[in-house]
C-alpha cells in the first residue's frame, strides 16, 4: 500500500534539508524528551514519537511506549503526514481506507489512534512529525489539535536550536588552545569543562617570545549569550598583543560598557604575562580574584583582585592596576573559574588543591579537577596550572 505523493511534493529538497541538519542517529536529547513525555501526560496515549523521515526509514529522535529507533518509511503514517505536510488525525485506522491495509495497523504495533503533526526544517520542508498513537480508537478535538500543532513547534525550535549549538561549539572549540606552549624549565597544563553545550569561561596561552601571555574570563551566566560574550573578549584580547595589560583590559571594558551596558552582564577575568626566563609575573585582575600562587614552602598566597568587574558600569571609571610578583624555582601557579569552587573540600579547599597538586603535579591535577567536574560541578569549570621546576 504505497501512498500517492502530491504533485507539490518535492523529496529531494525535503532530504536535503534533512541532512543539511545532521540530526539523524544522533544520541536522545534531553531537551526533546520533555516534550514527548509532556505529550504523553496531556494526551494520555501509549505511545509518543518524534519521527524524521529518511530515505527509506522513520528514524525516532524521541519515542515513548516503542522499542525500536528505526522502522520502514513506506506505508507508515508518518510517512504519510510528511508527504501532506498538514496534520493527520486517524481516529480509527481500521475503518480508514488509507490504513486499514498498513502493516502498522494489521500487525505490530496494531494501530487504531494516530494524531501526527509536521515538523518542518528552516527552510519549510517537512521532516518528520510529532505523533500520538494509540492501540484503541478516539476522538482528537479542535483544542487538542491546536495543542499538538503547539507542542511540534516547540520540538522544531529544538531541532533547528541543536544544530546552531552544534555549529557555535564547534567554533568554540576552534577557538581554544590546541596545544600548550613548553618553556624548558615549566609545566604548563589547563584545561575548561562547559557545564551546558557551551561554555562562558574561556581561556588563553600565547607565546610571545619568552613571555607567556595567560587570560582566564569568566562571562556571567551560561549558555550561547554568554558564550559570545566570552569570544568576543578573547578576540579583543587577541588584538593588538603589544599593548600593555592594563591598557588592554581597559578596553574590552570600554567596549563592554558601551555595547551591553543595558544586558546587566558582566565579566571577570585576568591578564597576565609571565617572563619564562625570571618567572616575574604581571598580572591585571579584573573582579576575578581567583589566581593563586602555592609556593615552594606549600603556602598559599592570593594575588587579590584590583578592579571591578568588566562591563559593570557603576557610574565611574575604574582604573585598572597591574600587580607584580615573582614564580620562584618550586611555585605553582593557579588561575580558575569560580565553577572549580563546586567540586573542592568545602571545609579546606586550597588545602584539597595543595594535596592533589602535590601528588598529581600539574598536568594530571588539571585532569583530576575536570573528572570531578564533570559529575558535580553546576557551572562551567576553567583551570590553569603552570608550575616552575625546583
Amino acid at each position: 500500500m504505497a501512498h500517492r505523493i502530491p504533485p507539490a511534493f518535492d523529496e529531494e529538497r525535503r532530504q536535503r534539508a534533512l541532512d543539511a541538519l545532521r540530526i539523524l542517529d544522533t544520541p536522545p536529547d534531553e531537551r526533546i524528551d520533555r516534550v514527548t513525555r509532556l505529550a504523553q501526560e496531556i494526551f494520555d496515549v501509549p505511545m509518543v514519537v518524534v519521527s524524521l523521515i529518511d530515505r527509506d526509514r522513520q528514524w525516532r529522535k524521541s519515542v515513548i511506549g516503542l522499542d525500536d529507533r528505526n522502522a520502514p518509511r513506506e506505508d507508515s503514517f508518518c510517512d504519510y503526514t510528511v508527504r501532506r505536510d498538514a496534520l493527520v488525525v486517524v481516529e480509527d485506522a481500521a475503518t480508514a481506507p488509507e490504513f486499514e491495509a498498513s502493516p502498522f495497523v494489521a500487525g505490530d504495533p496494531h494501530l487504531r489512534f494516530y494524531a501526527g503533526q509536521p515538523l518542518r526544517a528552516p527552510g519549510g520542508e517537512p521532516i518528520g512529525t510529532l505523533c500520538l498513537a494509540g492501540t484503541a480508537p478516539r476522538g482528537f478535538d479542535d483544542d487538542e489539535r491546536a495543542l499538538l500543532a503547539e507542542l511540534a513547534l516547540w520540538v522544531q525550535t529544538e531541532l533547528t536550536r541543536a544544530e546552531d549549538l552544534d555549529h557555535a561549539l564547534l567554533v568554540q572549540r576552534a577557538l581554544t588552545p590546541r596545544s600548550l606552549p613548553r618553556y624548558d624549565g615549566w609545566t604548563i597544563a589547563a584545561g575548561s569543562l562547559a557545564r551546558e553545550r557551551l561554555a562562558g569561561d574561556f581561556y588563553d596561552l600565547g607565546e610571545r617570545g619568552s613571555v607567556l601571555r595567560m587570560t582566564l574570563a569568566d562571562v556571567m551566566g551560561k549558555g550561547t549569550g554568554p558564550a559570545i560574550i566570552a569570544a568576543a573578549v578573547r578576540a579583543s584580547l587577541r588584538t593588538a598583543p603589544d599593548r600593555p595589560l592594563a591598557e588592554a583590559i581597559a578596553e574590552v571594558d570600554r567596549i563592554l560598557r558601551a555595547d551591553l551596558g543595558d544586558t546587566n552582564m558582566f565579566v571577570t577575568g585576568v591578564h597576565a604575562d609571565i617572563d619564562m626566563t625570571t618567572g616575574r609575573l604581571q598580572i591585571v585582575d579584573a573582579g576575578h580574584s581567583l589566581t593563586f600562587l602555592l609556593r615552594a614552602d606549600d603556602t598559599w598566597e592570593r594575588i587579590a583582585s584590583t578592579g571591578l568587574p568588566l562591563g559593570m558600569d557603576v557610574g565611574f571609571d575604574d582604573p585598572r592596576e597591574t600587580a607584580t610578583v615573582e614564580l620562584a624555582p618550586g611555585d605553582l601557579l593557579l588561575c580558575c573559574s569560580d565553577g572549580l569552587l563546586d567540586i573542592l573540600d568545602p571545609e579546606d579547599p586550597l588545602g584539597h588543591v595543595r594535596r592533589v597538586l602535590r601528588a598529581r603535579g600539574p598536568e594530571q591535577a588539571v585532569a583530576e579537577g575536570l573528572r570531578l567536574a564533570a559529575t558535580e560541578a553546576i557551572d562551567d569549570v576553567t583551570l590553569i596550572v603552570i608550575g616552575r621546576d625546583a
